[in-house]
């Protein structure tokens, strides 16, 4: 096999040639160089080594003994170094960078952020990262209907919904109705098991069951009246994308928690207003 079918991967190669500068690696026909500070104490010509092969700043193959963040055929969240004019460039435990093309992209990335990625080799045969890793997830997540998971969000979609990654690495969606809130891509998330698909795939709400999440919902609506001096200028049949705009709620999600407040005696639905009546 050439050294170059393994970019991306890790080799056992001998080493096999000693020069200033390092190690030269492989066989008499093709050879590879571990730079100096990289090259193990007490490795002599004809050892082997185990490397990861990629490519350095001036696109030559190269070997190193650092274990890299991310390999050929994996998941991964990396952290955003950098960004630049061709795209991103994620932290990935090695010396040069890894750069995530705007192509490659499925959301806007800025320095700092945590995005989940696949790594492949574009046509002039460099390793690149893409946030495109739909078809790279598992569907063979251990959960059933009503676990509570955790995972990160690595697209969206406003035809279908939130695209997430369980534990970085199981395929998930929540579904366009229960999007709600800030699901931006990278956004980590704590969710809730809506059931699981026949193909493996897990369908997730953000939100607990309706019975349960009604008094966390009454709460917050309560509190942002309060900020807005203890009136809400609109009712419960206000459109559901002014509502969703305010709370990040679905309009029976509003109803439900506007009736508990009700029911408490702690408001009064006026003709165009909700009150406060203990102010």
């Amino acid at each position: 096999m050439a050294l170059a079918d393994g970019l991306g991967k890790k080799k056992q190669l001998m080493a096999v040639k000693k020069v200033e500068f390092g190690m030269y690696l492989g066989n008499k026909d093709e050879r590879v160089l571990l730079p100096k500070k990289e090259v193990p104490k007490g490795l002599e010509i004809g050892d082997p080594v185990e490397v990861f092969l990629y490519k350095d700043s001036a696109d030559r193959l190269i070997a190193t003994t650092r274990e890299p963040k991310i390999k050929l055929g994996e998941v991964k969240t990396l952290t955003v170094a950098d960004t630049g004019r061709i795209g991103a460039f994620l932290d990935w435990g090695l010396p040069k960078d890894l750069l995530l093309p705007f192509k490659e992209q499925t959301g806007k990335v800025a320095k700092g952020d945590q995005v989940l990625v696949s790594l492949y080799i574009d046509k002039s045969g460099r390793l690149c990262a893409t946030m495109k890793v739909y078809e790279m997830l598992r569907t063979d997540a251990p959960y059933q209907k009503d676990d509570q998971v955790e995972g990160i969000v690595y697209e969206t979609s406003e035809r279908f919904g939130v695209f997430v990654a369980v534990d970085d690495c199981y395929s998930a969606l929540i579904p366009r109705r229960e999007a709600f809130g800030d699901l931006k891509v990278g956004t980590r998330i704590k969710g809730r098991v809506l059931r699981v698909r026949e193909d493996g795939k897990l369908d997730l709400s953000v939100r607990e069951k309706a019975y349960l999440q009604m008094d966390e919902d009454a709460k917050q609506i309560y509190e942002r009246m309060l900020e807005y001096g203890g009136s809400l200028p609109f009712t419960d049949k206000a459109d559901p994308e002014l509502i969703k705009k305010e709370f990040g709620l679905s309009k029976n999600a509003f109803k439900r928690a506007v009736g508990r407040l009700l029911k408490a005696g702690k408001i009064q639905i006026m003709e165009k207003s909700i009150e406060i009546l203990d102010k």
